[in-house]
């Protein structure tokens, strides 16, 4: 079981502020995964990230992927990014900060987090990710299937293979922990005063 310490609350709390100041528009709900291992997966990787969030309206619409936003919006792309690597580092951090207060404990290796009314969600998982029998990018299109709902009828034909090998194949059981809070942050500008202000409180 994850001891929650007071630092690890506060990097929760810096994580809120990041997510709402990179997000230029209101929204309803919002889903970022990220991988945090120790050693490089199967495409030499030590880690990823990828952020979708549901703009705010009467009618459904689609999720945007972080990576929109900047020609979404207008803003400078190489200083946004900047900010998305920001985001991955506090997530390393957080990790980290884990692994120090529970030094005798398994470590997750990926999470997802969750926003939406008002509630902060975090799902810890420990699957042996350089292990897998999924790449990095079929992990990537299982998670939407599973947190954004873009299913087999949804996607190209390349995406529906990988979906159906997930749906009709063996399932692996890993271990999960489950995090909750409520938000408390209140007052974030968001990159809409980007051009303005390139020094957020949380850098």
């Amino acid at each position: 079981m994850l001891n929650h310490t007071k630092n690890i609350e506060k990097i929760y709390e810096d994580i809120q502020r990041m997510l709402y100041y990179m997000i230029p528009e209101k929204w309803d709900k919002l889903y970022l995964y990220a991988s945090v291992l120790d050693e490089p997966d199967e495409e030499g990787k030590k880690g990823e990230l990828f952020l979708y969030y549901i703009p705010k309206g009467i009618f459904k619409k689609r999720p945007i992927n972080v990576y929109e936003i900047p020609a979404r919006f207008n803003l400078d792309e190489s200083q946004y990014l900047k900010l998305v690597e920001l985001l991955y580092d506090k997530i390393s951090d957080l990790k980290a900060e884990f692994v120090l207060e529970n030094p005798l404990e398994e470590m997750w290796t990926n999470l997802t987090i969750s926003v939406h009314d008002l509630k902060f969600h975090v799902d810890y998982d420990y699957s042996n990710l350089n292990h897998s029998e999924f790449t990095s990018y079929e992990r990537h299109i299982i998670w939407r299937y599973e947190y954004l709902g873009i299913g087999p009828e949804q996607v190209g034909k390349e995406e529906k293979k990988i979906l159906e090998k997930y749906l009709l194949g063996p399932k692996t059981i890993s271990r999960k922990e489950h995090y909750d809070s409520g938000i408390y942050i209140q007052d974030i500008e968001n990159t809409v005063d980007f051009e303005n202000s390139n020094d957020p409180s949380w850098q």
